[in-house]
């Protein structure tokens, strides 16, 4: 379990102190973000259900590496937080990067 769901579970707390303690953009207080993760999700949802479906999946994970929980479609949970962290870091250095230049 600790291959893929230690670090994704890490992550969300890394990103989140990132934006708290050091760029403090103010992302999670505008709701055009909240919005946005909204849609970042229902898309996620449809490619990753596909890509991942237990019934022919694309892609293949080591299954002692994961907690062994899927919603929906087969979708592991720690996808959802690899993606939570992904979108919100690649945001949160854009927005600092616009207050720079």
């Amino acid at each position: 379990m600790i291959g893929y769901t230690l670090p994704a579970v890490l992550s969300v707390p890394a990103v989140v102190a990132v934006e708290l303690c050091w760029l403090r953009t103010g992302l999670f207080r505008r709701p055009g973000y909240w919005i946005s993760m909204v849609i970042v999700v229902a898309f996620q949802v449809l490619a990753d259900g596909w890509l991942t479906k237990l019934s022919a999946p694309i892609v293949r994970y080591e299954p002692d590496q994961l907690t062994g929980l899927r919603f929906p479609f087969d979708i592991p949970v720690e996808d959802y937080l690899f993606g939570f962290s992904l979108v919100t870091l690649t945001l949160l250095l854009w927005l600092r990067g616009r207050k720079t230049t």
